[in-house]
């Protein structure tokens, strides 16, 4: 058994096997999950189980992370959630585009993480980086 940290298999998978520029998405409840992703993590319960943020926070304990694309929207709909997203990446590159946009990138990416959180735009995508 092991240990500590990501205990979902399909997730330490998909982590696992992303590498630099490749593209995960950590989604809120509603965020449309493209056909042509191969990948898909489905970690909604119930509204507000798995939170996305602690989802984010636990992907980001083992996924380096080089750039973040987030909806532009997200900065006037939800503010307080753009806030806390933003905590998390004082560092790195934060890109912005519209909503119908951010949807046709998820077509583009290695995988897609669902969380349970019904706050609208609540979503990222995470470019990777390396470790060294």
């Amino acid at each position: 058994m092991k240990r500590s940290g990501i205990l979902n298999p399909q997730l330490n998978k998909l982590i696992a096997e992303t590498g630099h520029t490749e593209r995960l998405v950590v989604t809120d409840a509603g965020l449309p999950i493209p056909e042509e992703v191969n990948t898909r993590v489905d970690l909604a319960l119930k509204e507000g189980m798995v939170p996305f943020l602690e989802l984010l926070d636990t992907v980001l304990s083992e996924f380096s992370v080089e750039k973040v694309i987030m909806a532009e929207e997200i900065k006037e709909i939800s503010p307080d959630m753009h806030s806390e997203i933003l905590k998390r990446f004082r560092d790195i590159d934060v890109v912005y585009i519209p909503h119908v946009e951010f949807k046709e990138e998820t077509t583009r990416t290695r995988g897609l993480i669902r969380s349970g959180e019904f706050t609208p735009y609540a979503n990222v995508i995470l470019v990777g980086g390396v470790v060294y």
